[in-house]
């Protein structure tokens, strides 16, 4: 299949949000652009949004009019779904018929319940749960969409009228904040959440998932409290936040009672700044009626969810969802650039072989095994850049990708122990080792031993090593090398040269034999 490039539309209440993507063999993608513009379509209402505004639909067909001269400069094929402001709305086809005359964009309006499954199958792409039973909430401008959903099929989704421009219409039209506001529109909130929440009770789930906007601001808020700094919500895939960390972000922003004084709030956008308190209702209501302790952030909502639907529909993805998140990320990243892949996929198999025998010595789970498997797919993948340097280069593709279904943290693990299957040592003045925590460090330490070992054991590219075979003796280790064909001369003696990190890691001496397949096995 040819690569294409595809542009989703995302058509809220707040605003309107486009992104750009390059897709692939197998439906992997990569963005190539993203927008986002504050339109407010239920301007000048509050509860129901009865009708569109001539100024409102005017904002959005001019907005539509430039994501489309975007698109069209990728060449992408553009589908646009449309939610709360325009489902509601009795003239909402007055603004359909106006885009489409204007901009050629035929606007898809969906169900709350479609929203609903759309998001679900975002998340589900963006994190490692689609075996977790899981409920996800995404609190829009208009609406808040709940689902519970299992091994990509969804057992309940509801939208509910509960957004935070609509409850800042109906409570806080001059964006003051008073207590007597506050507390009507807490009891607003729990009033129309409590029959919702006592359904989501009855069916159960193992964690919950929030995504968009007022989640993603809170989530970002409890981190820059914590480090006293800004921090993206871009980065946040996969974070969680707990009650008690809501409640301080929470009582911090309801305490600035003019938009004024929000707009100092550190890490809080200036657009948001007028509509994030009612948000912010929502979610503490949403927390305590269903006695949340903890939720766990999704960068993939509504439009990432249309996007992989589009590209189910069309067949070119063979599967409804993505049971393999981080698989299909780390795939998708290896496609991207050019380097010996067959290479880096061989040393995989011997760091995998060298993980399970060594595990005396290295105590780790299998989870670190997934870590070290990453690493290796990926450890030359900086020639894509150079070849000088190219382990540094591998460090900086990987920790700006944004691999998919892997936090943070996981990402700073894997590019570390790519960063160093070659030259130093890790060491304490390598800012993005001195980074990590004194876990992570060992954690990459140890796995940087076994995947410098390994790499070491291919240095031909002609993988004539075919397997490992460890000889545990307590005090020393005898690593016996396979190989099929002529003697690995060369790998045998580079291995010996990066021999010392797993020798230092490990306090034990390594020594290196070799030995042929005895009829081919």
């Amino acid at each position: 299949m040819r690569k294409f490039n595809l542009a989703t539309i995302d058509i809220g209440t707040n605003s309107f949000h486009l992104i750009v993507v390059e897709v692939s063999a197998g439906g992997n993608f990569k963005i190539i652009d993203r927008v986002r513009e504050v339109i407010r379509m239920n301007e000048g209402m509050s509860g129901d949004i009865k009708f569109l505004s001539a100024s409102a639909i005017k904002r959005g067909t001019e907005t539509l009019k430039r994501f489309k001269k975007i698109a069209d400069s990728y060449n992408a094929e553009i589908k646009a779904v449309a939610t709360s402001a325009v489902r509601e709305a009795l003239n909402r086809n007055e603004f359909i018929e106006r885009v489409y005359e204007e901009t050629g964009i035929e606007i898809e309006v969906i169900s709350g319940e479609e929203e609903a499954r759309l998001i679900y199958n975002g998340i589900l792409r963006a994190l490692p749960v689609v075996k977790n039973k899981i409920l996800s909430v995404d609190i829009g401008g208009g609406s808040t969409e709940f689902s519970i959903g299992q091994n990509g099929e969804l057992i309940y989704a509801v939208s509910i009228k509960l957004g935070a421009v609509r409850l800042t219409n109906m409570f806080f039209p001059d964006f003051k904040l008073t207590k007597e506001q506050i507390q009507n529109c807490r009891s607003w909130v729990r009033g129309t959440l409590f029959p919702i929440t006592q359904k989501l009770k009855n069916i159960g789930f193992e964690m919950a998932v929030g995504t968009s906007g007022t989640i993603l601001t809170a989530a970002a808020l409890t981190i820059s409290k914590k480090k006293k700094e800004d921090f993206s919500p871009q980065f946040l895939n996969n974070y969680s936040f707990n009650y008690q960390q809501l409640e301080k972000v929470e009582n911090k922003t309801l305490s600035k009672t003019s938009l004024a004084e929000r707009l100092n709030i550190k890490g809080l956008d200036a657009k948001r700044a007028e509509i994030f308190p009612a948000g912010l209702i929502i979610l503490s209501e949403v927390f305590y009626l269903l006695n949340l302790q903890e939720m766990t952030v999704s960068n993939f909502a509504l439009r990432e969810g249309a996007l992989f639907d589009y590209l189910q529909k069309k067949g070119i993805l063979k599967d409804s969802v993505s049971l393999f998140v981080r698989k299909n990320s780390i795939n998708a990243l290896m496609k991207s650039h050019a380097y010996d892949r067959k290479h880096c996929k061989h040393v995989s198999k011997l760091a995998k072989n060298l993980f399970r025998q060594t595990k005396r010595l290295h105590g780790l789970s299998s989870r670190y095994e997934e870590y070290l498997k990453a690493a290796a797919k990926l450890h030359d993948i900086g020639y894509a850049i150079s070849h000088h340097q190219h382990h540094r280069h591998s460090l900086y593709i990987i920790k700006n990708h944004g691999l998919l279904g892997f936090s943070e943290n996981e990402v700073q693990i894997i590019a570390n122990v790519a960063r160093y299957h070659r030259k130093s040592h890790p060491k304490e003045t390598h800012s993005d080792f001195a980074q990590l925590s004194n876990r992570d460090k060992e954690i990459v330490r140890k796995l940087s031993a076994i995947l410098r070992l390994a790499d070491s054991l291919d240095r031909t590219h002609q993988k004539l090593v075919k397997k490992l075979e460890v000889e545990d003796n307590n005090s020393s280790l005898v690593l016996v090398c396979y190989y099929l064909g002529e003697r690995p001369e060369i790998e045998l003696w580079n291995a010996e040269r990066r021999k010392s990190l797993f020798e230092q890691v490990f306090g034990l001496p390594v020594e290196i034999k070799a030995e042929p397949l005895q009829n081919g096995k």
